[in-house]
Order: structure tokens, then C-alpha cells, then sequence
């Protein structure tokens, strides 16, 4: 992988057996950041496959009354509609232990993702930064967040000269809203560690046949791995 940040591979035999090691592994940097810092932040990646993750880390002894938690994208339905991220954080992780945690949502008033921008923006850099851990995931066609190959808005999202944290994106394919609102490449790149969660045969696969390649927009989530990157995990489990 020529010209891409280094990355670790971690596979599991089970999922039950990663996320019971990842959920330990994030709570112990959260609470090893609110030490050195004060306050901890968290990126929570939306979707099913973290649910279980969510699960056991909400059970966790971590500092919640002192760690941020935001979502790294969002559908730009009604507040807590079903299907939503603010929905199945609520649900899965803002619970138990980590009800205690303070939600950084992305959903505003706005009527539209793009009105919203400047909001999630403040919102955003109000947080501790860089983001102690970032958890994201990739989709079949190669998308991360909500960067979807030749989106509309994908473009502004990935362009690292600019400073923006969070950008208006209107995928031509997908399931649910087209209207999202997602964090941007810098703001995923301001992070101190990225951890990329797979599952499955078939997504490693498509995750090894993507990641070499060169363009953005075709993979989003090739743009994770690029020099000027945070340290990225990988972890896989069927």
C-alpha cells in the first residue's frame, strides 16, 4: 500500500470476543485522556455492526461524567426517528454507565444538512480535539461516515485545505434520507487514534480490493489512509 499510513490488522475469531477486547481498549483510553486532559471525546459510528460494541461500553467504569460523545454522521430525518444514529446511540450506548456521557448531536433545527453546517461546525470544535478515539466503519461501496462515492457535497468533505468539520452530503444511492450531515475528512484526521470496525468475510474482502486505490471519490475510505493520517486500526471479525 504505497503512500498510505500504516495500519494494524487485528482479527478475531469471534465478534463477541472483539468487542469485548475493543470495548475495554476504548474505555481505557477515554479514562487514560480525562486523566492527562480533564475531558475525553468520542466519535460513535452509526449504523448495526457497533451495536454490540455499544453494549459493553456503555457498561464500563470509564469517567462518563467527563467525556464527550458525537456521531461521525447522520440522516437528516426527524430527531431520533427510527433509523436515525442519535436513535441507536441513545438506545445502545447512552445508557447504563454511559448515560452519564455529554451527546454532542449533529441533528439542529435546520431544514436542510446544508444550513446546518456552521452549527455542527461550533458544535464540534467546542469538543475536546483533537477526538481522543474515532470509530468508523465502511460500507459494500466503499463509504465511511456519510462519504459516499460521487456524492454531492463528497468533494467539500474530503478537501483537506479547507478547515470545516462538518459537511452537507447527498449520496445518489442510499438507503434511507439522501440528506446527511457528516464529519469531514479533517475532522476525522483530528483524531489521535482511528479504529476501523469490520465484519465479515465479505467486507475484509472488499476492504483489501478498495484501500489501495488512489481515488476518494470512487472509496471514501481510502482517504483514512493517507501519510498525514492519525494512527489507524483495523479490527475484523467474521
Amino acid at each position: 500500500m504505497t503512500d498510505q499510513t500504516p495500519f494494524e490488522l487485528k482479527r478475531f475469531e469471534t465478534f463477541d470476543a472483539l468487542t469485548a477486547m475493543l470495548a475495554d481498549g476504548i474505555a481505557e483510553r477515554l479514562t487514560a485522556a480525562t486523566h492527562e486532559r480533564g475531558r475525553a471525546s468520542f466519535v460513535a459510528s452509526g449504523g448495526s455492526t457497533p451495536g454490540p460494541l455499544y453494549d459493553r461500553l456503555s457498561l464500563t467504569s470509564a469517567p462518563w461524567d467527563h467525556i464527550d460523545v458525537t456521531v461521525s454522521d447522520e440522516r437528516w430525518t426527524l430527531l431520533g426517528a427510527e433509523g436515525s444514529n442519535d436513535r441507536m446511540l441513545h438506545q445502545r450506548l447512552l445508557i447504563n454507565n454511559a448515560a452519564a456521557a455529554t451527546y454532542v448531536g449533529l441533528r439542529t433545527e435546520h431544514d436542510t444538512p446544508e444550513a446546518a453546517e456552521d452549527s455542527c461546525d461550533q458544535r464540534l470544535r467546542a469538543m475536546t480535539r483533537p477526538f481522543d478515539v474515532t470509530l468508523l466503519g465502511m460500507g459494500d461501496d466503499g463509504h465511511t461516515a456519510s462519504l459516499f462515492p460521487y456524492a454531492r457535497g463528497v468533494d467539500r468533505a474530503l478537501d483537506l485545505t479547507s478547515d470545516r468539520l462538518a459537511a452537507a452530503v447527498r449520496p445518489t444511492v442510499a438507503a434511507g434520507s439522501t440528506e446527511r450531515i457528516s464529519l469531514t475528512l479533517r475532522a476525522l484526521q483530528s483524531s489521535r487514534i482511528i479504529i476501523l470496525l469490520l465484519r465479515s468475510e465479505e467486507k475484509l474482502s472488499i476492504f483489501q480490493r478498495l484501500v489501495p486505490g488512489s481515488d476518494w471519490r470512487e472509496a471514501p475510505v481510502r482517504a483514512l489512509f493517507t501519510p498525514s493520517a492519525p494512527p489507524i486500526e483495523v479490527w475484523w471479525a467474521p
